[in-house]
């Protein structure tokens, strides 16, 4: 090979690497998250978690600590208030019935969130093919997802609610008295409701009731008035989907007296934490909840005062 030759090779290969090391530099970055969905199985059920994005909430303001922790505990875990909260939802096919618990928040918190549907498309399946909705409790990043463009999203759903939380959050009387700062609460639920309930599709449930073969609610008051978890079993295997028992996971794992600001009965809703921590960390089910991290699926196991949350493995379902 002569020098000449070898000299424009290294020249032509030196151009080349400038050129892709300068276009790969230039690419724009997304800083957006793909769809969120993870499923795994429960027995003969199929389970999905979706996503239904993050919201920023204040922590350092809304959780009543009578400790003081709340500083101490943001900094142990890496995070600053406003901490980045998730807003999970769960899909359950038992196959029989899609049924979907919880619906995030539609558009009543803003762009980061309202990603449920883009999630449950992402994973395989449609709107129209969800037979029944479980509502957890009536807050709007709950209940938001119920509507489209001002229409139902789920054209062929039943939705399911305890009476205690429909009673309460759909009656205009109570709207007209409700203080300024919660009105907001009563008129999410009320629009989000509408198009089922002229429809006829809302049916409220009055405490424990087994709902479809294998998924049963379980009253735990406190948070809201009528607020429920879901339980799921199939072939022996059990999970908990405890809505807003907790929403802090840096903290009320370790405290589970720590309460929060949206707590419509903080006696009543702290009673319900320790009860659901304490079954859970006893029994060894999964729990799975509405604002844990996503994919929000676990179990708990005592630690001292407190429970330590162990996350669900990433794997293929089976």
């Amino acid at each position: 090979m002569s020098q000449t030759f070898a000299a424009r090779r290294g020249a032509m290969f030196a151009a080349l690497f400038i050129t892709a090391s300068t276009a790969f530099a230039a690419a724009p970055m997304v800083k957006t998250q793909a769809p969120g969905f993870y499923r795994t199985m429960l027995g003969d059920f199929e389970v999905t978690v979706l996503s239904d994005g993050t919201v920023d909430l204040p922590m350092d303001k809304l959780l009543h600590d009578k400790s003081g922790h709340v500083p101490q505990s943001l900094a142990k875990n890496f995070l600053k208030a406003p901490v980045e909260t998730s807003v999970n939802t769960f899909l359950i096919n038992t196959g029989s019935k899609l049924v979907l618990v919880d619906t995030g928040a539609g558009v009543l918190f803003g762009p980061t969130v309202g990603k449920l549907l883009a999630s449950l498309k992402a994973a395989g399946y449609q709107p129209d093919q969800v037979d029944e909705i479980y509502i957890t409790h009536l807050h709007p990043d709950h209940v938001g997802g119920l509507v489209t463009d001002g229409k139902p999203a789920f054209p062929n759903a039943v939705v399911r609610a305890d009476r205690h939380d429909t009673d309460f959050w759909l009656s205009k009387e109570k709207l007209a008295v409700a203080p300024e700062d919660k009105k907001g609460y009563f008129q999410g639920a009320q629009g989000a409701f509408a198009g089922y309930v002229s429809a006829n599709r809302l049916k409220p449930f009055d405490g424990n009731t087994e709902l479809v073969p294998g998924i049963r609610a379980t009253s735990a008051y406190g948070h809201t008035p009528g607020h429920t978890t879901y339980v799921v079993e199939s072939r022996g295997q059990k999970l908990v989907l405890v809505g807003d028992i907790m929403h802090a996971q840096f903290i009320q794992f370790d405290d589970p007296n720590v309460t929060i600001a949206f707590d419509s009965d903080e006696k009543a809703a702290l009673a319900s934490r320790k009860a659901t921590f304490a079954d859970a960390a006893k029994q060894g089910y999964l729990i799975g909840a509405a604002h844990l991290p996503f994919p929000a699926l676990g179990h708990l196991r005592s630690s001292g005062k407190g429970y330590q949350f162990v996350a669900l493995p990433y794997g293929v379902p089976r």
